[in-house]
């Protein structure tokens, strides 16, 4: 029997799926965008230190490893001239395990969580889950002690958050809950995790777990085999581990898949899906020798953690990082302060965060005029309350490299009975004075533990943002005090 003809995917869509199976975090993804970029050539820099910039390089700095910006300054650039950046967030909604996590009950070894973002908590029920995030670890050295961080992840599943059986609840059509106490992640059995343990007699007289062999600095806010499991992964000790900030996530590793192999299938689609594709649209913008010849401006991709939780944070987009960038690399050209507010009122940001795809189960919930659909390109958001940046103007400049290029482009409203999300856009927008659209590619499931969006749509991003980044400088601008 004939095999059925099936599409070949692109390499953007593999490469994007290597990305995200390299990203369960936020510090995840940070480390694989900063891999990528230092094997093309950018150079690392610190906040805390002075910069030495030269035109035709190619820099970047990190903040609380889960944010990072990224810049590639043009051989002709001289002081004032524009920034052509790319906005977008590396965090998702997400269950992190709280401060103290240990919690034993009903025979069950279970781990505490904090939720953070709004996600569709009822998808995260009878998946595989597993942890990863960073830890930090405790070094002793010659009578000095530092404190390291790293990253860890567990590729096994040693998670489950189970659902109860229907006939223990025939009432439960609708799927409520309750995210203090029907969210808890089992890690073991009593029996199972604590073999190696001796019994505390206290503890067996109250029902409690046993107690630890060895007591370290977290064994009493965390169970032990959790930190056992961690320092194996780490090549370290249980005592080694000071703090960490950890969440649970899917251990199923994402993939492509439909009858024609034309989605993607993968948890964090929102927003490492407009990370990736415009991180890998500024490094393939900027890595022949001669990318930078003609350019007189800098390109630009800054992506903020914390999005989801309103961005209020020292790696956040409502923080100064994105100005203290735009100045520090403005007045490593000249000194004049002018310069940087000239500077913005020529640049450009393309506020990139995911879009909604119409659901073809849900027509009702989409206004009838805007329904964007897989395969369609980019998604141009507006807003008339300012929930998004774009306006006409700036809806314009971007729609003119979709034009030039023949990509595909969708445009977005919500209805005016239902409420709207919003992006880094507005944010960005009206705390830094800078020309703004709101962009992203059309998907389902958002806020869910395994989102789809599809193949086309993250090529045809990666595309329009490599356009934009390499043709900025010579498209005919349209005045921004008309």
């Amino acid at each position: 029997m004939a095999k059925p003809n099936r599409v070949t995917n692109s390499s953007v869509a593999s490469d994007f799926i290597d990305f995200l199976n390299a990203s369960p975090t936020a510090f995840h993804a940070v480390e694989e965008a900063k891999k990528r970029l230092v094997e093309v050539g950018y150079e690392q820099l610190s906040e805390t230190e002075d910069w030495k910039l030269e035109a035709g390089k190619k820099y970047f700095f990190t903040r609380n490893h889960s944010a990072i910006i990224a810049f590639a300054i043009g051989k002709k650039y001289v002081a004032g001239n524009a920034f052509h950046i790319v906005g977008a967030h590396t965090d998702s909604p997400c269950l992190k395990l709280k401060p103290i996590s240990k919690i034993t009950k009903g025979g069950f070894l279970e781990v505490g969580v904090q939720i953070y973002g709004g996600g569709l908590w009822h998808t995260w029920f009878d998946r595989d889950l597993t942890v990863a995030g960073r830890v930090i670890l405790r070094e002793e050295k010659n009578g000095s002690v530092s404190y390291v961080p790293r990253l860890v992840r567990i590729l096994e599943p040693i998670l489950r958050i189970p659902t109860l059986a229907i006939h223990l609840d025939r009432d439960a059509v609708a799927f409520a809950v309750n995210t203090e106490t029907q969210l808890l992640p089992i890690l073991a059995t009593t029996i199972k995790g604590e073999l190696n343990k001796v019994v505390s007699k206290n503890d067996a007289q109250n029902g409690g777990e046993y107690a630890d062999q060895k007591s370290t600095p977290t064994s009493s806010k965390h169970h032990l085999i959790l930190l056992e499991i961690l320092a194996e992964q780490l090549g370290s000790e249980p005592d080694d581990i000071f703090d960490f900030d950890l969440q649970v996530c899917d251990a199923q590793p994402s993939a492509i898949g439909g009858a024609k192999r034309e989605f993607i299938f993968s948890g964090r689609l929102d927003n490492l899906c407009m990370t990736f594709c415009s991180l890998k649209a500024l490094i393939d913008s900027t890595s022949s020798e001669s990318s930078l010849e003609n350019e007189a401006g800098i390109r630009m991709v800054a992506l903020f953690d914390n999005e989801e939780v309103g961005s209020n944070s020292a790696q956040g987009a409502g923080s100064p990082a994105m100005h203290d960038a735009l100045s520090r690399i403005t007045t490593s050209f000249s000194p004049l302060p002018s310069l940087v507010e000239k500077a913005i009122q020529k640049s450009f940001l393309v506020s990139a965060d995911m879009a909604h795809a119409l659901h073809p189960n849900y027509m009702e919930k989409y206004e009838e005029n805007h329904r964007p659909k897989f395969h369609g390109g980019l998604v141009i958001k507006m807003n008339a309350n300012n929930k998004y940046a774009t306006n006409a103007v700036t809806a314009t400049i971007f729609r003119e490299f979709a034009l030039k290029h023949n990509l595909p482009v969708q445009d977005f409203v919500v209805r005016n009975d239902m409420a709207c999300g919003t992006t880094i856009g507005p944010i960005l927008a009206s705390g830094l004075g800078i020309r703004t659209v709101d962009v992203g590619a059309p998907q389902l499931s958002m806020h869910s533990i395994r989102e789809v969006c599809g193949t086309d749509d993250v090529d045809y991003s990666y595309q329009h943002f490599k356009a934009y980044y390499e043709e900025f400088s010579s498209l005919p601008m349209i005045p921004v005090d008309i």
